[in-house]
């Protein structure tokens, strides 16, 4: 018998009804990879500050396994789908240097992150940098203006799925590639 190997990927995945966390417990448990983008927040519970901590973007999970266990774990998951690319009806599925990138930004915990969906940003517009200094050194993307922002930013993508603008970063730690 031929098996076959199965590579591990990241898979985009959407969640609804604000289950991202109960999702991740279930992952946890089955000892499979995976990240959800999240943020501090105070929020007023009962006339009291409490400190929470939320996804960045409701309703997206990042999974790290095999198509097979993926599609196992789901099954029973009705709230628990693919996220697919509108024109194709193909499943996303991000680069592993991406996926790497894109942890690597959002887990700082830089307050002066914006986040957009998928296609908020037309990334065409902008042009492709390399940022030579600061918190954000090494990191590459697409240098434009973006909502919410007074001036550019370098913008991380996964296409399709979501979009962070890095907080400002001066003109002079950036090299066009």
């Amino acid at each position: 018998m031929n098996a076959v190997v199965e590579t591990l990927s990241w898979f985009a995945m959407r969640v609804t009804y604000r289950r991202e966390f109960k999702i991740k417990e279930i992952l946890d448990g089955e000892g499979i990879e995976n990240y959800i983008p999240v943020r501090q927040t105070i929020r007023l519970r009962r006339s009291r500050r409490v400190k929470e901590t939320v996804p960045v973007v409701r309703g997206i999970v990042f999974v790290r396994t095999t198509l097979s266990e993926i599609q196992r774990v789901k099954t029973p998951l009705p709230y628990f789908q693919y996220m697919t690319n509108r024109r194709t009806g193909e499943k996303i599925i991000v680069p592993d240097d991406q996926m790497r990138l894109f942890i690597a930004v959002t887990s700082i915990g830089n307050e002066n992150l914006l986040y957009f969906g998928g296609d908020e940003l037309n990334l065409a517009k902008g042009t492709r940098v390399r940022v030579t200094g600061g918190d954000f050194e090494g990191y590459e993307g697409i240098f434009l203006k973006v909502k919410g922002a007074r001036d550019r930013r370098v913008v991380i993508s996964i296409e399709g799925v979501v979009a962070v603008a890095l907080a400002t970063i001066s003109p002079e730690l950036i090299e066009v590639l």
